[in-house]
């Protein structure tokens, strides 16, 4: 059965315009829509293996024809995106490079050139597949040509799929579009007429010119203004019309795919910095240079490694274990690489057996000369530890690759391979499968597992060679050497200790919750005059809008929003929408915290054990994962009764709970040189009280709770760089207020703004900020043609010298505190990093010593020009600090 496949690209390209958020290459040109092009091919093309496919584009004048007829065809829409423009360009690039026909006719519109491929196609295919989610292509459905729509689970449309939708056959679509209209092109149907509406007429009359010779027997309204109206009925249907008449290549051959310019292709995707893609370009995957893999499992050839690795210095490593979480993990196997191209890898389940192997690997470790590495070697460390082997490591690649490039979003070991040697590893799941059919690594054979192993640190090692000369050339090595690759151990006992949670009291705590959800579930119900699904948007859309009359503040695609955002603009003169909110607050502490988290306690140690991520936030920045303890809500009922069910194991001891007193504000008066703003905090003045003293034109005692509050508002907005719109959205006041608070501002410290416009300018020069210590950011969006991206750039170029110099400056502090933990054989120890905030866990004992140690640390962690304040408190459980 031959099969054609024709895309939508203007479609698909517009559609992945909308969706995803901001992309961009290494240039600061956007990417977004090329990305989600590029992917839905990558997608079909793995999904249904075409061998016949046409990308259509509209050409250039597109509407030209239609407007002709219609003046205001299509004009609603703004003028294209200029970042929007110049990605079509490079769709059709990666069509020409990928093998993939395409096809763009001047002043034709994508729709006739899909309409008329699709005419010619039935001589030749057996199936022709329209992929798209453009209602008008149901007029196009017949028995060989069917609708695709890859964006909903790959849904194909026939005949009777399209009944099915719009309740008319598709030879009578184009009469139900002539009815309704089309919004998005701007084509006006019928005044009133909606899809119900346009069914029922044509299921009864058949067709439009029917329904209107027949219109003085409609009754009511309908067939009134079906006789008012004819002509732009008449007119829609001519513009909804597709043109099948285009002229188009005939030959079959012109629609199959080629092969592709693979270096090219592959150049093109780097360029892109779509490094992720290049995988799934396919047999690119081994290359030219020979390799050599051994799978060490006996004595002899242990016995050559043991020599061979003491030989060397430089040694990069890599584990094999049974679980993605280092606390659960059980060791499998180790692999060693000293040069490119080599790998040995030792199996705990082999010839040797477990505690030979073992004995084998803890000599290996133990030499003193050998410099080991890896690539998120933090993992590797705890595996090895909880077996009894010490490993501190001296490099890292995912840690160089992150200081590098803390833009990238990816830096495992296969996109790093790939973007940097156009290498695709080998995949996990081909070795572990997926689904159901998924195992453990200590089952898949172990020469499979060797050679996967010996890829990772063969890969592992030939980044090292490229970062190392990279971070000398930036002159990031200090940054590197000195905080982050120094901070990793104290990560890995962070984690080690893990936290203690009270089950108990947890589902003492649930028990609550679920019975606050009833009463506010049934108080909703009350409200609404009926049970339904809380959690279905549109039986919620159809209560609130439909039955209950409310008047909706925003439409969506698929109807109208019960957003978070509409039901905070509903609440205050809508009860049910508070209470909504409240439903919502209280079901995401449920699933999100009171129900997943003791799914996370290890059973071994009876404690949670997080991961905390140094090469995740472009800022610097700690993330936690699995679970994510930073995000527990601190100010919220529900929030602290859920810290309270953390606490020390053991009796006699206590959490100390450690906090940077406005941190990045006391930054912005370092950097900023603001006498004015310096002053204030070297006077030990609350800020924001000040900041509305002066706002306000009064006194400082006579600052009120609600002007302080409005006050830090201003002052974090101006730290974000909001503008007098975003900050009269922010306060909910008017434009010509919040313009006048951030004027009064700049007037009091107006080094404050100079120092803005300097970030700015730096960015725009030199495409990156930069922070205290050295880290990069950078931020190629400064020069972006989009106005709301380059904004948001500027807001990057002022607010990661704060916030990144922030993250900095508690990283200094642990390293400084865990040394003097050490030094001083304190039992006590450090458990959380919550960005500003350090906790401990620590015998009541040594509270009083541990206090004003960890104090002075953070204090004193660097010298700026004015004072850094730290708050702590001591308490039995986190609610209490």
């Amino acid at each position: 059965m031959k099969s054609l496949f024709i895309i939508d690209a203007s479609g698909y390209l517009h559609r992945a315009y909308h969706a995803i958020t901001s992309m961009t290459n290494a240039q600061g040109e956007s990417t977004n829509a090329l990305f989600g092009f590029v992917r839905s091919l990558l997608k079909l093309s793995n999904d249904f293996k075409p061998t016949h496919l046409v990308c259509v584009f509209d050409g250039p004048e597109s509407t030209k024809k239609r407007k002709a007829i219609y003046g205001e065809y299509k004009s609603h829409r703004p003028p294209m995106a200029p970042d929007l423009a110049y990605q079509i360009n490079w769709a059709k690039d990666y069509c020409q490079l990928a093998g993939i026909p395409w096809l763009s006719v001047p002043e034709v519109e994508a729709d006739d050139t899909i309409g008329s491929v699709a005419l010619l196609g039935k001589e030749d295919f057996d199936h022709i597949f329209l992929c798209t989610s453009d209602k008008d292509m149901a007029q196009l459905v017949d028995e060989k040509v069917r609708i695709l729509n890859t964006h909903k689970d790959n849904l194909i449309i026939d005949p009777a799929g399209v009944e099915t939708l719009f309740g008319v056959r598709p030879d009578q679509i184009l009469d139900y579009l002539a009815l309704t209209g089309d919004a998005s092109d701007n084509i006006p149907g019928i005044e009133g007429f909606g899809p119900k509406t346009a069914a029922s007429i044509l299921k009864e009359w058949n067709t439009l010119d029917n329904a209107l010779q027949h219109a003085g027997e409609i009754k009511g309204k309908k067939g009134e203004t079906l006789k008012n109206e004819g002509e732009k009925a008449l007119l829609s249907r001519q513009l909804a019309k597709i043109d099948t008449a285009v002229e188009v290549p005939r030959e079959s051959a012109f629609y199959q795919l080629q092969p592709p310019s693979r270096e090219n292709l592959l150049q093109f995707l780097n360029q892109m910095g779509f490094h992720s893609m290049i995988k799934d370009l396919g047999e690119e995957k081994k290359t030219s240079t020979p390799v050599s893999y051994h799978l060490v499992d006996d004595e002899p050839s242990a016995t050559d490694l043991m020599k061979n690795l003491k030989a060397h210095q430089d040694v990069a490593f890599d584990t094999e274990t049974t679980s993605e979480k280092p606390m659960l993990a059980e060791l499998v196997g180790v692999g060693f690489a000293v040069r490119e191209g080599e790998g040995y890898y030792i199996p705990l389940n082999g010839k040797l057996g477990k505690e030979r192997a073992l004995a084998i690997l803890r000599e290996i470790f133990s030499c003193k000369d050998t410099s080991f590495f890896g690539h998120n070697a933090k993992y590797d460390c705890i595996v090895l530890k909880n077996h009894g082997i010490e490993v501190t490591p001296a490099f890292d690649t995912i840690l160089a690759s992150y200081i590098l490039n803390s833009n990238e979003r990816l830096h495992s070991l296969d996109t790093l391979a790939a973007k940097y040697f156009g290498f695709t590893k080998t995949k996990t799941s081909e070795l572990l499968g997926k689904g159901k059919q998924e195992t453990t690594m200590d089952k898949v054979p172990i020469e499979q597992v060797s050679a996967y192993c010996c890829e990772d640190v063969d890969y592992t090692f030939r980044l090292k060679n490229l970062f190392e000369k990279e971070l000398e050339e930036r002159g990031l090595k200090k940054l590197y050497y000195d905080l982050e690759l120094a901070l990793l151990p104290v990560l890995q006992e962070m984690e080690m200790h893990g936290i203690f949670l009270d089950t108990k009291r947890l589902a003492s705590i649930k028990d609550n919750v679920t019975i606050a959800l009833d009463m506010v579930k049934e108080e909703i119900f009350q409200m609404a005059g009926e049970e339904f699904n809380l959690n279905s948007p549109k039986q919620l859309s159809d209560i609130l809008f439909n039955k209950l009359m409310i008047r909706p503040p925003k439409k969506t695609a698929t109807g109208f929003s019960t957003s978070q955002e509409v039901l905070e603009e509903l609440k205050n003169n809508y009860p049910i929408a508070e209470k909504l909110i409240e439903w919502r607050v209280l079901e995401k502490m449920r699933s999100t915290y009171i129900d997943t988290l003791p799914l996370e306690v290890n059973p071994r140690t009876h404690r949670i054990h997080t991961t905390f991520n140094q090469f995740v936030a472009a800022t610097g920045r700690l993330s936690s994962q699995d679970p994510n303890l930073q995000n527990i809500p601190a100010r919220h009922p529900i929030g602290l009764l859920i810290r309270e069910a953390f606490r020390p194991e053991m009796d006699g001891w206590s959490f100390l709970s450690s906090d940077y007193s406005q941190i990045e504000l006391r930054l912005l008066a370092h950097f900023s040189e603001d006498k004015a703003l310096i002053e204030a905090f070297s006077k030990g003045e609350d800020i924001h009280a000040t900041t509305a003293a002066h706002i306000f034109g009064i006194a400082l005692p006579f600052v009120t709770k609600e002007m302080r509050q409005l006050a830090k508002a201003v002052n974090f907005g101006i730290l974000y760089g909001q503008g007098p719109f975003g900050l009269a959205q922010t306060l909910k006041i008017d434009l010509k207020q919040a313009k006048s608070f951030i004027e009064t501002y700049f007037a009091r410290f107006p080094k404050v703004k100079a120092y803005i416009e300097e970030c700015k300018e730096v960015a725009r020069k030199s495409g990156k900020a930069v922070t205290f210590t050295g880290r990069e950011r950078a931020i190629p969006e400064i020069h972006n043609k989009n106005m709301q991206i380059r904004q948001m750039a500027e807001r990057l170029a002022v607010n990661t010298p704060l916030q990144g110099g922030a993250a900095d400056l508690i990283k200094m502090a642990m390293l400084k505190i865990d040394a003097r933990l050490k030094n001083e054989r304190f039992k006590g120890y450090m458990i959380l990093q919550i960005h500003d905030e350090l906790i401990f866990e620590a015998p009541e004992g040594e509270i009083e010593a541990l206090k004003p140690l960890v104090k002075e640390e953070m204090e004193n962690a660097y010298q700026f020009k004015v004072p850094l304040t730290v708050n702590c408190e001591v308490g039995k459980n986190w609610k209490e600090c």
